[in-house]
């Protein structure tokens, strides 16, 4: 804006301006600093403070948080804030209400985006990430956020991820006792099988099926037992199915891929391959994670959404066994049990190991062509197949509707029920990630089942009696058995549940099956071929075996590389695998250490961990930033995320972000704590015991005829339509970006307003969790009402205050009652819109009194402080007082003037409005019937007629009806 000032400013040279905001702000900011105002103690450490600390530990806690924020390059935008300055208006709430509060901001600072940008420049990823928090930071502190800086942190920081590395090495060296339902140390596993209180099975494996004996622990090399407690580790190395880009040199996430099958980036060709990764054992924890959500103060569409995405299933395990003299069996897992007479043919995923073991050289006898797929062998066969399902994305394999493939595999297996031989065949509507990578298929009732065995002229036996009517599809409904007996067991005429319950049962006893449960979540794949991110603490002996660095050598720091960038490949060549960056620096990769048993040379992992590790636990070190010997101290811990009533799991008690972050970033999250609390390094089981979503900030984006955005503040609307350089636009309400060409900085807004007037603005368009459009012009409506604030208090023309020290009126103090009363009770329920609403009525109140009371003017600017802090500090230093209004006593409504001293009484004739009368709050249903039929009006709109009924709703309506 211009800094020349305008005629109303020079004629009212104290009159509240952007120019006046700015310089307020900056000054309160560096008061705040400089005093530490923001600072919470602990009740111990380096953090606990002096003897007045001592008093603010002891006051109840509130620990509030906002989501991790990335520091991009581009900055922010006026919708990024909304989160922030909405935690922090309820964090000076509650300092204002007698609490501790812990409310600080560190930078979630790993990831691709800093990695891709290090790719193009050649910038080192720690010198743009760190160009972009400091500007970030610059932008946050603009905004007046009441953070303990001291606290602040970035997941980069080596000091902090020494700590991401320890917590990957607890988890390394934990199981899940499924007995004791929680994470044991993997040393007390070892112990029980070299006391042979756990057996091990032959083959080195921990798995009793198949196995063909047992062996004692002290027989098994050392690569034997590594396998045996990889099999058990909650982290685990193991060759995991992905998404392979040859043409990015990268392993890519699902939602990476299109729904073609190809990347996101760059439109090349994505393939599904087998890759050694680190995954983390989250699915031991699915029914905690499930089971847990009761307890939490979250949204129910996201309780709903985990329940969802973990997917917990009931069920069967059966057992096929493998016809023609093969001692291999199909396991499927199946919710519909009692359906396992129509069982006409199997499919395995393309992934699944058993397939090659199965396949014979041959086609049986009886094969049919169409089960061929061309094929002069079952072996050519499935290869072509799987390099075809190869190309295909998970979503795009399970996509409705879409034309049914597979191959048959040559081989039968048994019905368990029947002993019908069911053909196997290999199909890519199976996927590995779900139930055993198997199915039995029963199209009979499953709709997919239908269209496969229509598709390959397999045969249909319904096992569920369907409607009467019914014909032509498969029907999954309820009804009673039919076509389903033997002569061990009927279920004909049995209702759904009941014939699950039977043939489980039977299952059980003959040993081929057994209830179970069963979960859609899938084991968390840890690893990326990146640089920009935590290495993992990890090394290899000569024979492969994974050994963790002791806590010593913590924190193993990310090294020096000369190339960023992963290595690229031909985009259809498929028989490639990834070339990690960091593999390239051998003096780094190849080291020799002293673990315990004399030096050797070993070699690092050289992949490194997802940028939702350093998220996964950062609520924790906020608590206890500086400890170098612990994680977090006890104290700290048990003071701010502790459980206490209303909490059974602990955790923080505000979590605000966006609900995009509904499922992986809260699972994990919730998975790395109840890890660290089973293991007693922490008594919260749960990080985040209440969750807020807010909405967004949206904003129009205008598009040419080309469909590009155009610059949004540069179109012009003109009868009805909008231009853009004399070309008309079309208008579409979205998000708010930089490509988009609608983003609004906050710079922008507070040099033209100030930073207090945009926080009132944000916290004014509605509901903190709808989303919302954008509009620059209203912002003024905010900027209007400090100006009329800070009118209340000083002279524009002299910059004197004008309060007076006399007594309120009655109607003065029943208005800031009420006002407080409503604006307390909005601030704890995070109403900041309505609270807004309540404060510009007040506001509006005493800006038409004649004189000022100054026990109003004070208690008017405590009101707003939460809200727009910087005027509040000035006009409150201006009304006499030297300390700071963040740490004063938020006002407290009086109940005498909560109450009404009159309320307004309808008076009706014919259901129309004829008189309103002033009466007692407390009126009786008889004296207002006498007054409302004495009332003047009232008696001249009968005319005299006569009086049928009369219907008082006292103290607010009454209704009469003339005769």
């Amino acid at each position: 804006m211009s800094e020349t000032p305008t005629a109303a400013e020079v004629a009212a040279p104290h009159r509240y301006t952007a120019a006046l905001a700015a310089d307020i702000e900056a000054r309160w900011q560096d008061f705040w600093d400089a005093d530490g105002t923001y600072d919470a103690p602990n009740p111990s450490g380096d953090l606990a403070g002096d003897a007045d600390a001592a008093a603010v530990v002891a006051r109840p806690k509130k620990f509030i948080m906002d989501m991790f924020p990335y520091p991009s390059g581009a900055g922010l935008h006026v919708g990024h804030p909304l989160g922030y300055i909405a935690t922090d208006v309820y964090a000076r709430y509650h300092r204002m209400t007698g609490h501790n509060v812990l409310h600080t901001l560190g930078f979630d600072a790993f990831g691709l985006p800093a990695e891709q940008y290090a790719v193009q420049t050649g910038t080192h990823p720690r010198v743009s990430t760190e160009a972009n928090m400091d500007n970030m930071k610059a932008q946050l502190r603009r905004l007046g956020l009441g953070h303990d800086k001291r606290r602040s942190f970035a997941t980069i920081d080596p000091e902090y991820y020494k700590w991401t590395q320890w917590i990957f090495l607890q988890i390394f060296n934990s199981w899940y006792d499924a007995d004791a339902k929680k994470a044991r140390p993997i040393s007390e596993l070892v112990e029980e099988f070299e006391s042979g209180q756990r057996e091990v099975f032959a083959g080195g494996t921990s798995q009793a099926e198949g196995s063909g004996g047992t062996r004692a622990w002290s027989e098994l090399t050392a690569a034997e037992r590594s396998d045996v407690l990889g099999t058990y580790r909650l982290a685990y190395a193991s060759d995991a199915p992905v998404n392979w880009c040859p043409g990015l040199g990268t392993v890519l996430a699902n939602e990476e891929v299109t729904s073609d099958g190809r990347s996101e980036r760059g439109n090349f060709p994505v393939f599904k391959s087998k890759l050694r990764q680190w995954n983390m054992r989250i699915t031991a924890y699915a029914d905690r994670l499930i089971d847990d959500l009761d307890a939490l103060d979250w949204p129910e569409a996201i309780k709903l959404q985990q329940r969802n995405w973990i997917g917990r299933s009931e069920g069967a395990r059966v057992d096929f066994a493998v016809a023609d003299g093969a001692e291999a069996k199909v396991t499927v897992f199946t919710t519909r049990p009692d359906t396992l007479f129509g069982a006409t043919y199997m499919v395995l995923a393309p992934e699944h190991d058993l397939i090659d073991s199965i396949v014979p050289a041959e086609w049986p006898e009886g094969t049919k062509d169409i089960w061929t797929g061309g094929a002069s062998t079952p072996a050519g066969a499935v290869a072509a197949y799987r390099k075809q399902a190869q190309s295909k994305t998970d979503v795009e394999r399970q996509t409705e509707g879409k034309d049914k493939t597979g191959v048959f595999t040559g081989a039968y297996a048994l019905n368990p029920l029947t002993g019908e031989r069911v053909p196997v065949f290999v199909a890519d509507y199976v996927l590995m990630g779900y139930g055993t990578g198997a199915i039995m298929a029963v199209p009979g009732q499953d709709e997919r089942d239908w269209e496969f065995a229509t598709a390959f002229d397999l045969p249909i036996i319904r096992t569920v009696q369907p409607p009467e009517g019914w014909e032509g599809e498969a029907y999954g409904g309820q009804g009673p058995a039919i076509n389903s007996a033997n002569d061990e067991i009927d279920l004909n005429g049995m209702q759904v549940d009941e014939a699950k319950r039977t043939v489980i049962a039977h299952l059980s006893e003959r040993g081929i099956g057994e209830g179970t449960i069963n979960f859609r979540l899938r084991d968390w794949l840890f690893s990326r071929q990146r640089y920009w991110g935590e290495p993992f603490p990890i090394v290899y002996d000569a024979d492969g075996v994974a050994h963790p660095l002791p806590e010593s050598m913590l924190p193993l720091e990310l090294p020096e590389v000369e190339d960023y960038s992963p290595r690229t490949f031909e985009p259809d060549d498929a028989d490639t695998s990834p070339e990690t960056p960091l593999s390239r620096n051998e003096d780094w990769v190849n080291v020799e250490l002293d673990l315990g048993d004399g030096p050797k040379t070993y070699r690092r992992e050289t992949n490194t961990m997802p940028n939702w590790a350093g998220s996964c636990w950062y609520e924790l070190r906020y608590l206890d930033p500086h400890n170098n010997e612990r994680l977090v101290s006890a104290d700290a811990e048990q003071y701010w995320m502790g459980p206490r009533e209303g909490q059974p799991h602990g955790g923080v008690d505000l979590y605000v972000g966006g609900a995009e972050h509904a499922v992986l970033h809260l699972l994990y999250a919730r998975f790395w704590s109840k890890v660290l609390f089973d293991l007693g390094h922490i008594s919260s089981a749960e990080p985040f015991h209440k969750l807020y979503n807010q909405g967004m900030i949206q904003a129009y984006v205008y598009r040419d005829s080309r469909g590009i955005a155009v610059p949004a503040a540069e179109v012009e609307e003109r009868d009805g339509a909008y231009h853009y350089q004399g070309e008309k636009v079309s208008r579409l309400l979205g998000k708010m970006g930089k490509s988009l060409k609608n983003a609004v900085t906050p710079d922008e807004i507070c040099g033209e307003y100030g930073a207090d007037t945009l926080r009132l603005y944000e916290m004014a368009m509605g509901p903190l969790d709808v989303s919302r459009p954008w509009d620059t012009r209203a912002v003024v409506g905010q900027y209007r009402l400090l100006q009329r604030l800070w009118r209340n208090v000083v002279d524009e023309n002299t910059g004197e205050v004008t309060v007076v020290d006399a007594g309120p009126d009655e109607a003065t103090l029943r208005a800031l009652h009420k006002a407080i009363d409503g604006i307390g009770q909005d601030m704890a329920n995070l109403r900041f819109n309505t609270a807004i609403a309540k404060v510009t009525e007040l506001n509006n109140f005493v800006t038409k009194l004649p004189e000022v009371p100054r026990t109003v003017a004070e208690q008017l600017v405590l009101l707003v402080a939460p809200l727009a802090p910087h005027i509040a500090e000035e006009l409150w230093r201006k009304l006499g007082h030297t300390d700071s209004v963040v740490h004063r006593d938020f006002p407290v409504a009086d109940p005498a003037y909560l109450v009404d001293e009159t309320v307004t009484c309808v008076v009706q004739i014919k259901g129309k409005v004829k008189a309103r009368l002033e009466v007692a709050p407390s009126i009786s249903d008889e004296e207002l019937e006498k007054v409302a039929l004495g009332d003047p009006a009232v008696v001249a709109a009968l005319g005299g007629a006569g009086i049928r009924k009369v219907i008082v709703r006292a103290p607010k309506l009454v209704n009469i009806v003339p005769a």
